[in-house]
């Protein structure tokens, strides 16, 4: 599988290649559809995959691939709850040790997920605010959807 772009600059997946034509999907939409060769350009240096990823909005795979475990999604659940939290509190009510918690709120604050803030005079954690409506659309989908 590899990248190709057309006229339009619209990015495709190419599916299959003939003489004259290519079937592509566009990962946003997932359509497939033939798109004559000569409107497409490969794209080198681009994965195939992290292309299909980009399917899913922003928010969610920034979220997604910011928590690597159940663990670290509660911990962010818990902050969207009761926020802003002082790490203090953070060590009291969350079963991390202090080195795991850092490295966890380091990750999320790296990826944008989290925002450092000060809490009763000390250092203390919030859910940014696009985070914040990623997760209540996420809790908003019912267990069947």
């Amino acid at each position: 599988m590899n990248v190709v772009v057309d006229t339009d600059g619209t990015r495709y997946l190419l599916l299959k290649r003939s003489s004259d034509s290519s079937l592509v999907r566009d990962p946003e939409t997932n359509v497939t559809k033939h798109v004559e060769n000569d409107r497409l350009e490969y794209l080198e240096g681009e994965s195939p995959l992290e292309t299909a990823a980009k399917a899913i909005p922003d928010d969610i795979r920034t979220l997604v691939l910011a928590t690597p475990d159940a663990r670290t999604l509660g911990l962010l659940i818990e902050l969207a709850d009761r926020e802003p939290l002082g790490v203090r509190e953070l060590l009291e009510t969350s079963d991390f040790c202090e080195s795991d918690l850092h490295g966890r709120l380091t990750l999320l604050t790296a990826a944008g997920v989290l925002a450092e803030t000060r809490v009763g005079g000390e250092r203390g954690y919030r859910v940014t605010e696009s985070m914040r409506q990623t997760l209540d659309t996420l809790r908003s989908l019912s267990p069947e959807e």
